[in-house]
């Protein structure tokens, strides 16, 4: 099995920690401890076992999720370590050689890369700038087949920022139903809507539906490392059997913290928090954004600390965040790296004072290169 470098983790791999800004992340500043728990339970994880805990997750915290969904029970989700670990058993279990697969882009690219590692046939569905970045149904049909094996989304998308309409998340379903194609959608996003209104899932809608989801973008928690995936009781027993060969468990303290960042009323003021993060900053950023005076077209994201704009300047983007990291030590992310050029991507959920003197650093390097 050959894979892929996957460019846009490797790029964050290798200067996230290291550049004096960080502008590719595409979550809320992450909290720490003592904003996530009051003092006494701060003390209670001092008693906290450090042993294996139960592999699929714990009852408490399998509970916990499952009120994020409706009509679920606790066989049908699996804990994981973070989102990125589903996906990868989704892959892995789902995916044999000559499958055809359709996956939404531009995306996160992990699964398009694991898909294609795993011997698939990978479709791209495009998401068109000029609809409000939604897919051309038309293409859609074109693209499903009788053999689609499995179709793949991100709702809230990575990097837009847009949610899917009602009448493409309508016919999405009704055509991977009729060729009985599995609909994988990666909800990792979802809860982080600007306006307060949390994204339908598509959980429920299909009986061959498989969500994931995690508190990295949300939650602003992704050190816990901390995702799931919900799915029919049959599958996830069979992805089980995966799981034992990767992970096995997540950790005692992530199972623990994670149980209590997702209780009703802590879960509602970790996404209040979020908001209130992305809904300061993002004027602040088209602000910036339009005293360029045309240098950039945007949508505005419904969801998520991402901001994805296409810039008019002759020059790679890959080419453009590499001098923009060389000279000024920002990192951002190219849109390259979603199979889009003439693409950034900007993320904008860390502090305004932060976002402004990384946003001023960048300025610096596009105004020499509009001379």
């Amino acid at each position: 099995m050959k894979i892929e470098i996957f460019k846009m983790e490797r790029i964050q791999s290798l200067w996230e920690n290291v550049v004096d800004y960080n502008l590719s992340e595409s979550g809320v500043h992450p909290l720490n401890l003592e904003e996530l728990l009051a003092p006494e339970e701060i003390k209670e994880l001092t008693r906290v076992e450090l042993g294996y805990t139960q592999t699929n997750g714990t009852p408490e915290l399998r509970e916990n999720i499952s009120r994020l969904y409706s009509s679920v029970n606790l066989e049908q989700i699996m804990v994981t370590a973070g989102s990125s670990e589903a996906n990868f058993l989704l892959m892995w279990s789902l995916i044999e050689p000559g499958d055809e697969v359709i996956f939404e882009l531009p995306n996160y690219m992990q699964m398009w890369g694991l898909a294609r590692a795993f011997g698939a046939k990978v479709k791209p569905l495009w998401l068109k700038e000029e609809l409000g970045w939604q897919p051309d149904l038309d293409d859609l049909k074109k693209l499903i087949t009788p053999t689609t094996k499995l179709i793949i989304l991100t709702n809230p998308n990575n990097p837009t920022g847009a949610i899917l309409s009602q009448e493409a998340r309508e016919e999405i379903i009704r055509l991977a139903e009729k060729v009985g194609a599995w609909l994988l959608v990666d909800e990792v996003y979802r809860g982080a809507e600007r306006n307060g209104l949390e994204t339908l899932s598509f959980w429920g809608s299909y009986e061959r539906v498989i969500v994931v989801g995690g508190l990295s973008k949300a939650y602003g928690l992704p050190g816990l490392r901390l995702g799931w995936m919900l799915g029919p009781e049959d599958l996830i027993k069979k992805i089980w059997t995966y799981h034992d060969y990767t992970t096995i468990s997540v950790s005692a303290l992530t199972d623990h913290l994670a149980t209590r960042a997702l209780q009703p009323e802590r879960r509602r003021k970790l996404l209040e928090r979020t908001r209130n993060i992305l809904n300061t900053n993002l004027p602040f950023l088209e602000q910036w954004l339009k005293s360029f005076d045309g240098l950039f077209d945007y949508q505005a994201p419904q969801a998520g600390a991402i901001l994805f704009a296409r810039y008019h300047l002759k020059i790679n983007s890959t080419e453009l965040v590499e001098k923009v990291l060389k000279e000024k030590s920002v990192l951002l992310v190219p849109g390259d790296h979603f199979e889009l050029d003439q693409h950034l991507r900007f993320g904008y959920g860390s502090n305004q004072t932060y976002l402004k003197a990384a946003l001023d650093r960048v300025a610096e390097v596009l105004k020499k290169i509009k001379k």
